[in-house]
């Protein structure tokens, strides 16, 4: 009987894998407490042998969905909640059962034919949101092509209206202008214990968030229509919502990616409302203008949609980044405090006679026992900070400090614990971009330990001015310490581990010494970005007696553009797929601080070095000719129907040459040459051991 069961057990489970939009636990909960029942019930399920596993199946005993419930008094029903699906059950719905491997120009028919087979064809209600209204129709029939339902109101009318009133009357006039069909998109289904309408409800919450959150206006203008839509587009924008979902994406990031989006759709509705108007029969002045500001704003929407297409790919969003958006500093220096007096803040939570003894005898009477001194006291390290000027000093009295925001030092001061790292720690849980972020002109951390998680940015951020750390521990969960252009940071002495990124991300323009530090247990120890970019500079690294060691791929690792003259490398260069893994936002977290502009240039770069029998992007001309099927303006009847084609075939000679480039980044190998390069001032008496890839590498863009 055992072995039965056991094979009973994994054929459910095997549907279960088929199944990716009911959840899988709930199925198999239900599973099980049906197959222990005595031998009657066993009986009468029989001739079911597949009940519970598939919520298409009508013989299902319930819905496995949860219920919506509408908040306050009101005449509504409650509706199916689906809103809340997980990355995955999105993810295979529309790899395996709605988009599958369909080009761009074939997603309507694809989304078509899966409503068809899946959405119930009459007789079920559902609540008709819109921005003004909701109320409660009856669907009797569904144009699955046109993506519309026809309905008809159900009596007494059951609605709720926002800022306005609305009649029967008013409702019945709405359906007749509309032919009775209103969008499947804006259809909510009604609640039902029976389980008859689960997939009714779940493939509208699918199509729903597509042409929300997946769909764009453009996209069925691509040329690009011999690549996969769903592994070009649906999948790295799928991942980029979640990312933001679940904060894993820097706050200013994302609202340059918002910002993007909102001005490609007005540009290419300004573009489409041009190309519309442009008259057949007419040659005149003012439509030969309206071609050359077609395309103008032709131009402007490639540019806007190659940033798109960088914040979107996780790798690109990593390596080529943005121009620290997320850097605009959430407080300013306040300078010296007016009347010329500085502050000593003591924090701890309780302190013990004995403690304050030893801390008057060893800290305050020997260094700040000057009149312009005066002393404060604090219970968390965040707000000690928050209250220093320039010149102040903060000393953290042992003990396990949790703090549940950044803490931001804008101003020249001193930070440090009296005591060992192990002895004075600050803990940080909850999610944010940065857990410590320095602009201050010259700064000092000492003698503290800082656990880290779920920082998107990195345990520490250097974006401005100088800072020197020293016996310091950083314990990181996601990144480690970021040194932006233009700052300085020594680091001597400490002790930096557990990152899923690189332990120390340097940019161009900025200045690192490192001295006698561990740097272990990351996914790169040391990681060097450069753009080339003609306005940066090379960085100035100093490494001495470090020991960087365990570390999963390089110690040190230099992320440079690739070249023409990477077609020479070695074939045993790593493709950029084993970076992605420790290196996207989600893991590794922060984006690297360059405009979209100039990553841009960037992946342009990128593309002219990317594989063999590829142009340089320098041998690339200019193209304005039109396809063979289209005449030049002035040369024949057609006028301005000439102007039109001209406008299409200029931008798909465009999108040729800009063939998506994030399916071409680069490649990762080892490169023993790296510390003869002039960015390092001086690099002597460190260690390296057991890092997985080896001591010193490059990966190319």
């Amino acid at each position: 009987m055992q072995h039965l069961l056991r094979a009973a057990v994994h054929y459910r489970i095997d549907h279960l894998k088929e199944t990716p939009y009911v959840p899988k636990l709930i199925l198999f909960k239900t599973y099980l407490t049906g197959l222990f029942q005595d031998d009657g019930d066993c009986d009468e399920d029989e001739d079911d042998d597949d009940s519970g596993t598939d919520y298409h199946n009508s013989n299902s005993t319930g819905t496995n969905l949860l219920r919506a419930e509408r908040d306050g008094d009101t005449v509504l029903p409650d509706t199916f909640q689906t809103n809340h699906l997980l990355y995955y059950e999105r993810f295979k719905a529309y790899q395996d059962y709605m988009l599958g491997d369909c080009k761009t120009s074939e997603v309507k028919a694809f989304t078509a034919d899966y409503l068809e087979k899946v959405v119930e064809p009459c007789e079920w209600q559902a609540v008709w949101c819109t921005d003004v209204f909701d109320v409660l129709v009856e669907v009797v029939d569904v144009d699955y092509k046109e993506m519309k339902a026809k309905v008809e109101l159900p009596l007494p009318l059951q609605c709720e209206t926002r800022g306005c009133e609305l009649t029967e009357e008013a409702m019945r006039a709405l359906l007749e202008a509309t032919l009775q069909k209103v969008p499947l998109q804006e259809l909510n289904v009604v609640y039902e214990e029976s389980g008859d309408f689960d997939g009714t409800a779940l493939s509208l919450e699918h199509l729903r968030f597509f042409y929300k959150h997946i769909w764009r206006k453009w996209d069925e203008e691509d040329e690009d229509d011999d690549f996969d839509y769903f592994v070009r587009c649906v999948e790295p924008r799928l991942r980029l919502y979640y990312d933001i979902l679940e904060d894993r994406v820097p706050a200013g990031l994302v609202a340059e990616y918002h910002a993007l989006l909102s001005r490609c759709s007005e540009k290419f509705q300004e573009f489409s409302s041009l190309r519309n108007v442009l008259s057949s029969d007419s040659d005149c002045e003012l439509d030969n203008v309206s071609m050359v500001e077609g395309v103008r704003l032709c131009d402007q929407i490639e540019t806007l949609k190659r940033k798109l297409r960088i914040i979107e790919n996780p790798l690109l969003r990593y390596v080529l980044g943005y121009r620290v958006n997320s850097g605009q500093h959430s407080s300013m220096a306040k300078g010296p405090r007016p009347a010329g007096v500085r502050v000593v803040h003591v924090v701890c939570v309780s302190a013990s006679v004995s403690l304050l003894q030893s801390l008057m005898a060893d800290k305050l009477a020997p260094e700040y026992s000057g009149e312009e001194f005066e002393v404060q006291f604090h219970s968390e390290p965040q707000l000690a900070v928050s209250a220093c000027y320039e010149g102040d000093v903060v000393i953290v009295c042992p003990g396990h400090y949790n703090v549940n925001s950044s803490i931001n030092i804008p101003d020249s001061i001193l930070l440090e614990g009296y005591g060992l790292p192990d002895e004075v720690v600050i803990e940080k849980k909850s999610k944010g971009d940065t857990f410590v972020e320095c602009t201050g002109a010259n700064v000092k951390i000492s003698n503290l330990k800082f656990i880290q998680h779920d920082a998107i940015e990195g345990i520490l951020c250097l974006r401005q001015g100088k800072l020197e750390m020293e016996n310091c521990v950083m314990q990181c969960e996601t990144t480690g310490v970021i040194v932006r252009t233009s700052a300085e940071l020594t680091m001597n002495m400490c002790d930096l581990y557990g990152s899923k990124g690189a332990g120390v991300e340097i940019y161009p323009g900025s200045v690192c010494s490192l001295l006698g530090n561990g740097i272990h247990h990351c996914k790169e120890g040391i990681l060097i970005k450069d753009f080339a970019d003609q306005m940066d500079t090379e960085p100035k690294i100093t490494m001495i007696n470090n020991v960087i060691h365990n570390n999963e791929c390089y110690g040190v690792i230099l992320v440079k553009p690739n070249d023409n003259t990477s077609k020479d490398q070695p074939a045993k260069a790593e493709t950029a797929d084993d970076l992605e893994g420790g290196t996207a936002p989600d893991e590794a977290g922060p984006a690297a601080e360059e405009s979209t502009e100039q990553a841009e240039e960037a992946e342009e770069q990128a593309e002219a070095g990317g594989s063999e029998g590829e142009l340089p992007e320098a041998e690339i001309p200019i193209i304005v000719v039109v396809e063979e099927d289209c005449c030049f303006v002035g040369e024949g009847p057609e006028g301005n129907d000439a102007i039109k084609r001209e406008l299409m075939a200029t931008s798909a000679k465009k999108l040729r040459l800009q063939r998506p480039r994030t399916n071409r980044v680069g490649s990762m190998q080892a490169d023993e040459n790296l510390p003869s390069q002039e960015m390092f001032v001086s690099i002597q008496g460190n260690q390296f051991r057991r890092n997985g890839k080896g001591s010193f590498g490059t990966f190319l863009y």
